[in-house]
Order: structure tokens, then C-alpha cells, then sequence
């Protein structure tokens, strides 16, 4: 398999917005490892095979999409097998257990997805639109191969448009379950979906057809809780109220 190029992002803070609860936090993170490119068609399909995704492969240098969370998880633990790392993730069905002592590949934390693709900038996007970014500015149809755009100051490549990439969080348990995080705008998106602070999100076992994953790595000395995540403050969210569900999943800013 091609190799998963990693950059190592150095220790420091970001501040995410909940706009349902109209709440900003800080996170302080460590450092951590991320992708340079998003996860290609042909490194999904030569670690974990075409089952489940709607199409054959016929773009090795595309990032893969229409893979759902669960999906991405069983190729994070994939990756780390086949390079002889302690698989990040144990899981029952649905019920995923992530070991953040682990320093196998696994999904970035949206704490650490933000703070990797903001690279120090301040606003919705950490460059020209139209020079960092495939969106609906481009007119194209698909996603696009990866790195054909300019990269940011960490050097990663397409975090912003190509295709969205789940995170390891809850979206918002209070009113939308079990639905995890997806990051960055896809090709078809507007620039206000196309933005560094923009959540959206689907249920586990959902696929949509501009999302994908880019892996991150770094094991941390704790239990339940790392980079800006916790299982405890997953469950105090959840206890905050209930909500209509929906079918789909919902911008959030």
C-alpha cells in the first residue's frame, strides 16, 4: 500500500463554536500527526476492500468517499495492522471504544482537525478560496485528486473542499444521537459550507457521496479523554435536552 504521509502538527490551542448552543471553547492540544492528503480510493480498497462502498475504484489518486464512520474506523485499525501498530479502536457493532494511549492511526479529534486545517489562520479559510479549496466556485462534478490545490501552512492538502472527513466526535448527542462529525466542504459546496468552523454529520453506519477520512496518530496518557474529547462531557451533553432527529444531517456553523 502507498504510504500514509503524516505531518506532525506541534502542541497549542484552538477555539471551536457550538452554535446550537451558542457556546466558544478553548482546547489545548499536544502534539499529533495528521495526514498531508485525505485517504485515496486506492489505499481504502487495497486495506479494506470495495464492500459496502456503492462503486468500483477507478480513481487511485481521488480521496474515497461514500465511506461511512464505521467504515472509517476499520480502516484506521487496518492501517495500523498492516504497519504493526496497536490498532487504535476496539469495537462492538456500533459501540466503539477508542484507546487514546493507542498510537495507531485513527480519526482526529475535530479539536484536532480544526486546529491542523486553520494552520494558525484566523479566518473561514486559511487561503483564497478558489486557490486552496475544489468547491462549487470550480464547477466540477466529483471529487478531485488529491493535492491539486494549494496546501496550508502546516502542509496539508484539501482540508477545506475535495470531500468532507469524519471526526471521532459526537455532533450534538442532546438532539442528533449517535451522528459523528464530518469536517471541511466538498466539491459541490458553497463557500459558506466550505470553512474552516463549518460541522456537519451522520450517523454511523451513513454514506454520503463527498465524504471521506483523512487518519491522524499520537497516543495520549489518559483514559476516556484526549484533544478537546471526553466520554464524560459526550454524556453531560447528551443529558442537555432532546430534540427532532433528522433524517439527514444539518449544517451546523
Amino acid at each position: 500500500m502507498e504510504d500514509l504521509e503524516l505531518a506532525h502538527i506541534p502542541a497549542g490551542s484552538v477555539t471551536l463554536h457550538d452554535a446550537r448552543r451558542k457556546l466558544h471553547r478553548t482546547v489545548d492540544l499536544e502534539a499529533f500527526e495528521i495526514g498531508v492528503f485525505a485517504v485515496t480510493q486506492e489505499q481504502y480498497a487495497e486495506l479494506v476492500g470495495l464492500d459496502g462502498l456503492a462503486s468500483e475504484v477507478r480513481h487511485p489518486r481521488r480521496p474515497v468517499t461514500d465511506v461511512s464512520w464505521l467504515g472509517a474506523i476499520r480502516f484506521c485499525n487496518a492501517a495500523s495492522e498492516w504497519e504493526g501498530l496497536e490498532p487504535a479502536y476496539t469495537y462492538d457493532g456500533e459501540d466503539v471504544t477508542w484507546h487514546v494511549d493507542s498510537d495507531g492511526y485513527r480519526l482526529p479529534t475535530e479539536a484536532e482537525w480544526e486546529y491542523a486545517c486553520r494552520a494558525g489562520s484566523k479566518g473561514a479559510h486559511y487561503g483564497p478560496l478558489a486557490e486552496v479549496a475544489w468547491s462549487s466556485l470550480d464547477g466540477v462534478t466529483h471529487p478531485q485528486n488529491v493535492g491539486g490545490k494549494h496546501p496550508n501552512l502546516n502542509g496539508l492538502f484539501d482540508t477545506l473542499g475535495n470531500a468532507w472527513e469524519w471526526c471521532w466526535d459526537l455532533l450534538d448527542p442532546a438532539r442528533y444521537d449517535d451522528y459523528r462529525v464530518f469536517r471541511g466542504g466538498g466539491y459541490a459546496d458553497d463557500a459558506w459550507s466550505v470553512r474552516a468552523s463549518v460541522r456537519r454529520g451522520g450517523g454511523p453506519r451513513m454514506h454520503h457521496e463527498d465524504v471521506g477520512l483523512r487518519v491522524a496518530r499520537g497516543g495520549f496518557d489518559a483514559v476516556g479523554a484526549a484533544q478537546g474529547w471526553s466520554a464524560e462531557a459526550d454524556l453531560e451533553r447528551a443529558m442537555q435536552g432532546e430534540g427532532v432527529r433528522p433524517v439527514g444531517w444539518t449544517p451546523r456553523g
